[in-house]
């Protein structure tokens, strides 16, 4: 009788502990998807602004500015992958805003590349396939970490690729750079969503929390502004 109290009493003990985390896990996910929808929707109100404001826009875009607004996002995203750790909470999060500020600011040229209507179904037609992705890599049992060194590789490449490209201009090369980085970062959105899961596993509370839930937020940012572009590219009209 007593090993059968015992067992009783192990087994509701590991239901409650389940329970703990499935209540913390949503909890750290809906942090990390508030955190990237903010940071969205600051990179859209800016570039809206920048794109409809001609003074700013022509400084921006008519002037060698163009290439510092170019490369800042690159500099915030270097800043907070490699100095997570020495930064403060607060620190981290000023940098994050400001990076999808300027973020705003560099694709205000996609508002004024390509039409409106295109743009915004475009950004539909992304936000769909990432909620798509994003729910399959929370939700999957499968184990994604065996794509991962795929999954990277398919990234170098589409880089090295574009790099070549702004020298050659093949409109060829730049269509399969768009298909490819299409199918890659549809899978680096399911995968990163299951890492990020993974992750408030090993996760400790307070501030070390917050800033994991920030960056993953980041990888996520990154993944769907990623897929945008790519798909912009494929599907966007010109002005």
């Amino acid at each position: 009788m007593a090993q059968i109290d015992k067992r009783f009493m192990t087994q509701t003990q590991t239901q409650a502990e389940h329970v703990a985390i499935d209540a913390g896990l949503r909890e750290y996910m809906l942090r990390v998807y508030n955190y990237m929808a903010s940071g969205l929707a600051l990179t859209g109100i800016v570039a809206y602004v920048v794109a409809n404001t001609p003074s700013v826009s022509n400084v921006i875009f008519g002037t060698p500015l163009v290439y510092v607004v170019m490369l800042a996002p690159l500099a915030f995203v270097m800043i907070l992958s490699f100095g997570i750790n020495r930064l403060s909470f607060a620190s981290a999060q000023a940098i994050y805003w400001v990076y999808a500020a300027v973020m705003g600011a560099s694709l205000a040229s996609i508002l004024l590349v390509y039409t409106g209507t295109s743009v915004a179904r475009v950004f539909f037609i992304s936000a769909g396939t990432f909620a798509a992705m994003s729910l399959y890599g929370y939700t999957t049992k499968a184990d994604l970490s065996k794509f991962g060194a795929f999954l990277f590789m398919g990234l170098i490449g589409i880089i090295i690729a574009s790099i070549v490209n702004i020298f050659i201009g093949s409109s060829a090369l730049q269509f399969a750079i768009s298909v490819i980085g299409v199918l890659v970062f549809v899978g680096l959105t399911a995968y990163d969503t299951q890492r990020i899961k993974e992750i408030y596993l090993e996760s400790d509370s307070g501030e070390v929390a917050g800033k994991k839930a920030l960056m993953g937020a980041l990888t996520l940012y990154l993944d769907f502004i990623n897929l945008f572009l790519m798909l912009i590219r494929l599907f966007g009209e010109r002005r």
